[in-house]
């Protein structure tokens, strides 16, 4: 990649804007190694934790965290703060915390194209956007069979370049996260073909899809489906590489919350943000790839979704609620999230 291109995303950023330290206060890391918050719930976890880190809170101010991208060309991390209306950046070299996009249409889920262009959800605008390496906006999706889309929450990029996304109706429900609108579609998961430019409906019998990804090797595809009681992660079989298939349910929460968004990594786990039961469950859940709970990061707040970034992509970024956490982990995040 360019220098060009290594510098198309910081172009928009703005100068910098130090965040509220006063919740800071509230925060104590672990004094201790390995940090007790990293919870072994089965022994195949064991492998994954390490014994010399801790999780750490990078930043806080914010007030609802959501779609965490890292940015490996510029070495950091973007997330949104849906409610504040913003993209919020953070430096791995430095540690600054500053608003990079302001307003940002309530932008919920990011990542990034096979191309390293930062992909993007909006609420307020009800469509999926593209960051140009010239900073400009292009347009990927926002309608449906001539019908206008309802508010596009978390995305993933495959390797052949389409992109798939969920659309529940969260931000028509409120102006705290979008503004409120009547769905005019039902809450479809949508890919977008990179060559006709044109969106398919790949799962149409779903209540409130939420997060999504796929599996390491690209055959099975995972999704929150957040409109049931209690909520579940599904499983697909990838056809062709463009249907889904054979649709089940692999994880049920039942009473130990609710989970959100997560990524998958090179063996084939699910890192699950995870909160809204008790609070004693907040942070990220660890899922092998058939659906075994195997180990825990407790947080202090609901973790909303999760990425995977540093230079060896081993570091794991979680979005509390008014927070963002890391730490490092003995794996490496799937390409693709």
């Amino acid at each position: 990649m360019t220098i060009n291109r290594r510098l198309f995303l910081a172009a928009s950023a703005v100068s910098s804007i130090p965040l509220a330290a006063s919740s800071a206060a509230e925060w104590e890391a672990s004094q201790r190694y390995p940090d007790p918050r990293i919870k072994i719930i089965d022994p195949s976890f064991a492998k994954y934790r390490l014994a010399l880190t801790k999780v750490e809170r990078i930043a806080t101010g914010m007030r609802w965290s959501e779609g965490p991208v890292w940015i490996g060309d510029g070495r950091y991390l973007l997330w949104s703060d849906i409610p504040n209306n913003r993209l919020m950046k953070w430096e791995e070299e430095t540690g600054a915390v500053t608003v990079f996009r302001k307003p940002s249409n309530n932008s919920n889920g990011n990542t990034r194209d096979r191309n390293g262009r930062l992909l993007t959800c909006e609420h307020r605008s009800r469509r999926v956007i593209r960051t140009e390496y010239d900073g400009s906006i292009t347009t990927i999706a926002s309608h449906f069979e001539g019908k206008r889309l309802n508010s596009p929450n978390d995305i993933v990029c495959k390797s052949d370049g389409s992109i798939w996304f969920t659309d529940p109706p969260f931000g028509l429900l409120g102006y705290y996260e979008g503004r409120i609108a009547s769905p005019e579609l039902p809450t479809n998961v949508y890919r977008w073909d990179p060559v006709t430019k044109q969106l398919t409906a790949v799962i149409k019998d779903i209540a409130r899809p939420n997060g999504l990804a796929f599996s390491p090797d690209e055959s099975k595809f995972y999704v929150v489906e957040a409109g049931v009681k209690p909520r579940v992660i599904r499983v697909y079989d990838v056809l062709d590489g463009r249907r889904l298939a054979s649709g089940r349910i692999l994880i049920t929460a039942e009473a130990d919350g609710t989970p959100d968004g997560f990524r998958v990594d090179i063996d084939g786990n699910l890192w699950v943000g995870w909160g809204m039961g008790s609070e004693k469950l907040d942070g990220v859940a660890i899922f092998n790839d058939q659906g075994k709970l195997i180990g825990r990061i407790n947080l202090p707040e609901r973790c909303g979704n999760v990425c995977f970034g540093g230079r060896h992509r081993n570091r794991l970024f979680m979005c509390g609620s008014t927070s963002m956490y890391s730490i490092y982990v003995n794996t490496q995040g799937a390409p693709g999230g």
